[in-house]
C-alpha cells in the first residue's frame, strides 16, 4: 500500500516532497498519511557521502527543519483551490511554461506535479475533448521507456495509446547525468479556440489592476 510505504519512508527521515516523488503521489496525500509520524532529519544528506566522523552541521539541520516548517505553512495557506483560483494559477503557470504559438495548448516539464496540475487545469477550466489530449516523452538513452510511459500516464491520466513516439536523446559525456529517470513530458491539445481562450485569460491577468 502506498500509505504504508509513505509512513515507512517518513520514519526513515525522508521529506514529504521526496516521498511524493518516489511514490508518484501528491504531497497532500503524503501529508495526510504521515502527519502523525515523527520526523527526524536524516543523518546523511542525499547527495553527499558522510563518514562516521563527519556529521551534518547544525546549520544544515536547521535548514532541513525550516524547509519542512515552511512547506507545511505553504500547504495550510494554499488549502483547496476554487475553480477561479485554479483558472488563475494555471494561467500564470502557462504564461511562464506554456507554448505561445496559436493553435495548440502545450506544456513541457520534467516535474510530474506541474504537468499533472496543467492537465487538471485544462480539464476543469476549459471544454476539451479528452481523446485529443496527446503526450510525448523526451528520454535519454539507457532509461526505461516502458516505466517512463507508465509513470507519465498515471500522472496525466492520458492513456498510453495517446503517447507519441518518444524522443531519445543520445548520451553526452560532457554534461551531467540526468536525475530525471522518467524524462520530460510534453502534453499537447491542438485547438485554436482553446489556445486563444488561454491567452485571453493571461492577457486579462497581466493587464489587471493588482491594487
Amino acid at each position: 500500500m502506498e500509505r504504508d510505504a509513505a509512513r515507512a519512508l517518513r520514519s526513515q527521515g525522508l521529506t514529504m516532497p521526496a516521498i511524493a516523488e518516489r511514490l508518484g503521489v501528491s504531497r497532500s496525500s503524503v501529508s495526510l498519511w504521515t502527519r502523525d509520524v515523527p520526523f527526524q532529519p536524516p543523518t546523511r544528506p542525499d547527495r553527499r557521502a558522510w563518514t562516521p566522523d563527519r556529521r551534518p552541521s547544525a546549520l544544515h539541520l536547521r535548514k532541513l527543519a525550516e524547509i519542512e516548517q515552511l512547506q507545511s505553512w505553504g500547504r495550510e495557506e494554499v488549502g483547496s483551490l476554487s475553480r477561479r483560483e485554479l483558472l488563475l494559477c494555471g494561467a500564470m503557470l502557462y504564461a511562464g511554461e506554456g507554448g505561445k504559438r496559436d493553435g495548440c495548448v502545450k506544456l513541457a516539464n520534467n516535474d510530474w506535479r506541474l504537468v499533472a496540475f496543467f492537465c487538471t487545469w485544462l480539464r476543469q477550466c476549459f471544454d476539451i475533448d479528452e481523446h485529443r489530449l496527446r503526450a510525448q516523452l523526451y528520454l535519454r538513452e539507457g532509461l526505461d521507456l516502458e516505466a517512463a510511459e507508465q509513470f507519465w500516464s498515471r500522472a496525466t491520466s492520458i492513456p498510453r495509446s495517446n503517447f507519441g513516439v518518444a524522443y531519445r536523446a543520445v548520451p553526452d559525456a560532457t554534461i551531467r547525468h540526468s536525475k530525471h529517470v522518467h524524462g520530460c513530458c510534453t502534453v499537447r491539445y491542438s485547438c485554436s479556440h482553446t489556445h486563444r481562450a488561454v491567452m485571453g485569460v493571461i492577457a486579462a491577468l497581466v493587464d489587471a489592476d493588482p491594487g
